[in-house]
C-alpha cells in the first residue's frame, strides 16, 4: 500500500528537551492580568506578557492550550532571575482575526495561527505600523491534511463537482478557504461563481450544516473530525489531496520581540518542552487538551496523536515557507490583502536560539515518520499500532466494545481518520481505507476489480 505522507515526525527529541531549561516543578503558575509586555520595566518591576491562542484549533496547543496546561513558559519566565516579576495573560479566541487586532493595536505579544491568518497578520501589522514576525511553528501537514471538506451523513453529495450551485459554509481568510478556493479550482468550477459560498466562523457553519441551511462545510481542524465523530458530517474532500503544505505557526509583535527577546525565547523554550511532551506522552497530552477545551479526547487524538494528522515541530521549514509564499495569491484574490513579503515576516532566529543551532539544522532536515493504523482501548494510557489496516480490523472485530476510537490513514494521501467513518475498498484480499468517496473511486478507476464495501462487511472480511 502506497502511503505519500506522515502525521509525527522523527525528532531529536533529546536535544529539544536539553534547549528547555530545567526549572523546579514546584513553581506555582503566576496571576494573570489584562495588559500587554510593559517593555520599559526595569529590575524589581512587574511585566506582563500576554499570550492569544486559540484553545480549539488543537494544531496550536504546544504554543497555546497545552503549554498553558503545562505550565511551562510560567516556569521558564520565573527562571530567567532577572529581577523582574512576570505575570502571563492567557486570551483564548475563536480564530486569528482578534489575535491580529489586539497585536496590531500593541495589546498582545505573542499570537498563534493558521498559515492564511498569518498572512494577514503580516500585512495587518505593516499597514499599521505594528509589524509582526512568524517566529516558530507549531502543528503541519505537509500535504494539506488539516483542512477537510465535509457534507451532511445522508447526504447525496460525493464530490466536489456535486457542489456545483450548492452553498457552502466556510471562514473567509481562513486555510478552510485556501482549501476550498484551490480545490474547486482543480475541480473546474469557479470559487467565486459556481457556488454559493457562505462566510461564518467555524462553530456558525457547524450548527449551519447540522441544520440543513447549508450543503457543505469546509473547515479546519478540529471541525471536521469534531463532525465525523459526532456522526454529524462525513468527509467529501481530503485537503491533502491538494498536496500543498498547511500548518499553524506562532507570531510576535516586532517590538517586543526586539525589547524582550529573552521573554521570547523563554516561550519558545517552553513551546519546545510541550512539543516533547505531546510527542512522549501523546494520549495524556490528548487527554490534558480534551479537559481544557471540552472537545472529546478521540477528536484530539486524530488530529495531534502519535500517528495523527499533525506533525509538530517548532522548526520553520523551507518547504512551510514556500507554501506560505504560494497563499498570497489565494487572499489577494479574496481582497484581503496585497502583497506580502513573506521572507522578511519570517524571523527563526529566536526559535534557532531557543533550540539551539545544530539543534535547529537538525529539526529542518528531518521528515514525518510513516502512517500508520491505531486503535485505542478504553482505559488505556497507550494505543495499540498495526501496520496494516486489514490487521487493524481483525483487532477491532474482536474488541469492538473495548475500544474508544480506531484510526487508519488513506490510502492515497495517508490522511488519518476514523475507521468506522472511512470509505472501505476490496481490491482482492486488500482492504483499504480513505476519507472521502471521491478518493476511494480514484483508486477504484485504476484497480480493474476493486468496490468500494461497507464498514460491516470490511470487518467481517478482516476477522
Amino acid at each position: 500500500m502506497s502511503r505519500t505522507t506522515t502525521s509525527r515526525t522523527v525528532m531529536p527529541r533529546t536535544t529539544l528537551k536539553r534547549s528547555a531549561v530545567a526549572v523546579s516543578a514546584g513553581v506555582l503558575l503566576l496571576p494573570l492580568s489584562a495588559c500587554g509586555g510593559d517593555a520599559e520595566a526595569g529590575s524589581g518591576s512587574t511585566v506582563t506578557v500576554t499570550v492569544g491562542y486559540q484553545s480549539r484549533t488543537i494544531n496550536t496547543v504546544t504554543a497555546g492550550t497545552l503549554l498553558r496546561s503545562l505550565g511551562a513558559f510560567e516556569k521558564q519566565l520565573n527562571s530567567l532571575h532577572d529581577g523582574v516579576r512576570y505575570k502571563v495573560d492567557w486570551q483564548d479566541y475563536a480564530t486569528g482575526a482578534p489575535i491580529t487586532a489586539q497585536m496590531t493595536a500593541r495589546k498582545i505579544d505573542i499570537g498563534s495561527m493558521g498559515d492564511f491568518p498569518l498572512l494577514i497578520n503580516a500585512a495587518r501589522g505593516k499597514q499599521l505600523n505594528s509589524p509582526t514576525r512568524l517566529v516558530s511553528v507549531t502543528g503541519y501537514n505537509l500535504r494539506g491534511g488539516l483542512n477537510t471538506i465535509v457534507t451532511a451523513p445522508g447526504s447525496k453529495l460525493t464530490s466536489l463537482k456535486d457542489l456545483k450551485g450548492k452553498k457552502v459554509s466556510t471562514s473567509v481568510g481562513s486555510a478552510a478557504d485556501g482549501t476550498l478556493v484551490r480545490a474547486l479550482q482543480r475541480a473546474g468550477i469557479d470559487p467565486n461563481g459556481g457556488i454559493e459560498k457562505l462566510n461564518q466562523q467555524p462553530s456558525v457553519g457547524a450548527s449551519a450544516l447540522t441544520a440543513g441551511s447549508t450543503d457543505a462545510l469546509s473547515q479546519f481542524v478540529a471541525w471536521p473530525g469534531l463532525l465525523a465523530f459526532q456522526g454529524k458530517a462525513k468527509a467529501i474532500y481530503d485537503g491533502a489531496r491538494l498536496n500543498l503544505p498547511t500548518f499553524h505557526g506562532v507570531t510576535a509583535r516586532e517590538d517586543f520581540a526586539k525589547e524582550r527577546p529573552a521573554v521570547l525565547e523563554a516561550f519558545l523554550k517552553a513551546q519546545a518542552e510541550a512539543t516533547d511532551y505531546l510527542n512522549d506522552h501523546p494520549v495524556d497530552a490528548a487527554e490534558k487538551v480534551a479537559k481544557a477545551t471540552g472537545l472529546p479526547a478521540e477528536v484530539v487524538y486524530l488530529y495531534n496523536g502519535d500517528h495523527g494528522i499533525a506533525t509538530f515541530d517548532p522548526a520553520i521549514k523551507p518547504r512551510l515557507v514556500s507554501a506560505l509564499k504560494q497563499d498570497v495569491a489565494i487572499l489577494k484574490s479574496a481582497k484581503l490583502t496585497g502583497d506580502v513579503d513573506v521572507d522578511s515576516f519570517v524571523d527563526d532566529q529566536y526559535v534557532k536560539k531557543a533550540l539551539g543551532p545544530a539543534a535547529y539544522t537538525e529539526h529542518l532536515a528531518t521528515k514525518p515518520a510513516p502512517a500508520a493504523s491505531e486503535a485505542w482501548p478504553k482505559g488505556a494510557s497507550k494505543t495499540v499500532t498495526f501496520d496494516s489496516p486489514s490487521k487493524l480490523l481483525r483487532y477491532v472485530a474482536g474488541h469492538r466494545d473495548a475500544l474508544r476510537a480506531a484510526y487508519v490513514p488513506d490510502t492515497t494521501t495517508g490522511t488519518l481518520w476514523f475507521a468506522d467513518k472511512a470509505v472501505w475498498v476490496a481490491d482482492g484480499d486488500k482492504l483499504l481505507p480513505f476519507v472521502a468517496p471521491d478518493t476511494a473511486q480514484a483508486y477504484i478507476a485504476g484497480h480493474g476489480g476493486a468496490r468500494v464495501v461497507p464498514y460491516a462487511d470490511a470487518l467481517e472480511r478482516a476477522s
